[in-house]
């Protein structure tokens, strides 16, 4: 990634360069209208890491937020965590303009690094998400655009979606890993486990080309024999479903999602790609139907993994309730609407995402 950014940047500069050879733009012409590259969090730590005074200032605020999450006296000791976090910034500024990539190996430390200096005891964001989506717009709107050009045919879409799956090796193969990990008991219980489940499922859709694990996701449906398929997709008695078969409260489901940095990034990036907007075509603020399927691909393997109500449409929801909400109702709703009555979602999920192996060339990034 950081070869690729150097590559980037070096081009950037030698176009400019040979379009002001050319005439075509004055030779001081600024090149900071294009985009810089995006540092990732693991290398910013890096950086800081190699200067002592970074490093120390780094770690005394990971302290000091382990200690204010258990503390009695937790709003004193926050206050020095935001003094030591102003300090650590104004040191390595570089920390608070980081990003990370879904799905990459080192993911789960980026977002620690990421979430440490943004998120401290006591405070509450999940406006911005964690996740650099530069390189992802325009091969996900590649992706919706095609697909509005695929006839149905009375063809069951989402079983012609598991062949395809099935024929391209990775994608069988990872597919297989999942549905057995959501289905094997464990042992002396008639359970599953939900936590391998949900490993296994996000590792399908990490590292299965798109095209494939969108098509298999997003399929689009005109009977009821299709939906079911398409609804049972993600194994939903183990990976969606309470195991007790219980919903917990939708509020409460969010808070056990906020303390585990992969849900709660994978919630902000839903949150920020995902919000509705009257005034695009896309019916999304960000006006990209792309971004905001691959945001919600991405909740799928955490507590807070949503899935198809029934078989006979494409509304989605989380398996949660507001019940025992008390003044809080309004708030436990208005997070239930951002599933079941999102216009964006709503307006992404029409388009037909079975793409065809001929369209793609697959891109094998893991």
């Amino acid at each position: 990634d950081v070869f690729y950014s150097l590559y980037v940047s070096s081009t950037i500069v030698s176009d400019v360069n040979f379009f002001a050879f050319l005439g075509v733009l004055p030779s001081s012409a600024s090149i900071f209208n294009f985009p810089a590259p995006t540092i990732d969090c693991v290398e910013a730590h890096r950086v800081c890491s190699v200067e002592p005074t970074c490093e120390a200032l780094y770690r005394g605020l990971e302290l000091c937020a382990e200690d204010a999450a258990v503390s009695p006296q937790a709003e004193q000791l926050a206050s020095e965590c935001v003094e030591r976090r102003d300090a650590l910034l104004a040191k390595h500024p570089s920390l608070l303009t980081c990003k990370c990539q879904r799905g990459f190996r080192k993911e789960e430390l980026c977002l620690r690094i990421y979430w440490r200096v943004r998120l401290l005891p006591g405070e509450e964001e999940l406006e911005t998400s964690p996740y650099d989506d530069m390189l992802v717009d325009t091969h996900m709107a590649s992706l919706v655009a095609a697909s509005s050009f695929m006839q149905l045919g009375g063809e069951n879409q989402c079983l012609k979606a598991a062949q395809d799956c099935g024929l391209y090796e990775k994608c069988g193969n990872l597919r297989s890993e999942y549905v057995l990990a959501c289905t094997k008991p464990m042992p002396g219980t008639n359970r599953c486990n939900q936590h391998k489940c949900h490993r296994s499922l996000r590792r399908f859709l990490e590292r299965v080309p798109e095209e494939y694990s969108l098509g298999v996701l997003f399929c689009r449906c005109t009977d009821t024999l299709c939906g079911e398929r398409r609804r049972k997709t993600i194994v939903p008695s183990c990976s969606y479903h309470d195991k007790e078969g219980l919903q917990l409260n939708c509020l409460h489901q969010q808070s056990f999602c906020r303390r585990d940095d992969l849900c709660r990034s994978r919630l902000a990036d839903f949150l920020n790609n995902c919000q509705p907007s009257h005034l695009t075509a896309s019916g999304c603020l960000k006006d990209s139907a792309g971004l905001c399927l691959r945001a919600y691909a991405g909740l799928i393997g955490t507590i807070m993994t949503p899935n198809y109500i029934s078989n006979s449409s494409a509304d989605v929801s989380l398996w949660c309730n507001c019940e025992g909400s008390g003044n809080q109702w309004q708030e436990c709703l208005k997070l239930q609407r951002i599933f079941t009555h999102n216009s964006c979602l709503r307006e992404s999920t029409v388009h037909t995402f079975h793409i065809q192996q001929s369209f793609f060339i697959p891109n094998s990034r893991m």
